[in-house]
C-alpha cells in the first residue's frame, strides 16, 4: 500500500472522483499544509490556519501507479486558477500535490513541467508541489460525502 495527497479544490467531488478509480483502495478528506493541529472544517474555511482541503489516496501500486493518479489530479480541477476552483475561493482550495517522497516530487514536478510546456490548459499550471506534513481527517460528515447526499463527483 502506497499513499498520495492531492489538493484540488473542494474535497467532496476530488474523493469520489479518486476512489471510483480501479487500485484506490481508500480516499479520506481531510486537512493538510498549515501549522494548526487538529484544525476543524470551520477554521479552515476562514482561510487562516494555512491548510488546503486534500484527499489522501491509499493506492495498491500494483494496480495504479502513481502516475496515473497524478493523471487523474490534473484532470478533475482548474490547475491554472490560483487559490479557486469554480465558486469556492481561498487558498484552502488551492492546487497542491502533496509528496510522500522524493520519487513522488520528482514524478509531479516533471508531470507538472511537461503540462505546462505543452500549454495542455492554455495557460501557465499554478499548482504547488511541497512535502507532505500531518494530515488531519476531516469531521466525519464530510467523508463519502457525494455517496451519501449525492452530487457530481468531478469526472475524470
Amino acid at each position: 500500500m502506497a499513499t498520495a495527497t492531492f489538493g484540488a479544490g473542494c474535497f467532496w467531488g476530488v474523493e469520489e472522483a479518486f476512489r471510483r478509480l480501479p487500485g484506490v483502495l481508500e480516499a479520506t478528506s481531510g486537512y493538510m499544509g498549515g501549522p494548526v493541529e487538529n484544525p476543524t472544517y470551520h477554521q479552515v474555511c476562514t482561510d487562516q490556519t494555512g491548510h488546503a482541503e486534500v484527499v489522501q489516496v491509499e493506492y495498491d501500486p500494483s494496480k495504479i501507479s502513481y502516475d496515473r493518479l497524478l493523471d487523474a489530479f490534473w484532470k478533475i480541477h482548474d490547475p491554472t486558477t490560483l487559490n479557486r476552483q469554480g465558486p469556492d475561493y481561498g487558498s484552502q482550495y488551492r492546487s497542491v500535490v502533496f509528496t510522500h517522497d522524493d520519487e513522488q516530487a520528482r514524478e509531479a514536478a516533471e508531470m507538472k513541467r511537461r503540462l505546462d510546456e505543452s500549454a495542455a490548459f492554455g495557460r501557465p499550471i499554478v499548482t504547488e508541489i511541497a512535502p507532505a506534513g500531518p494530515f488531519w481527517r476531516a469531521e466525519e460528515y464530510h467523508q463519502r460525502y457525494v455517496q451519501k447526499h449525492g452530487g457530481g463527483a468531478c469526472h475524470i
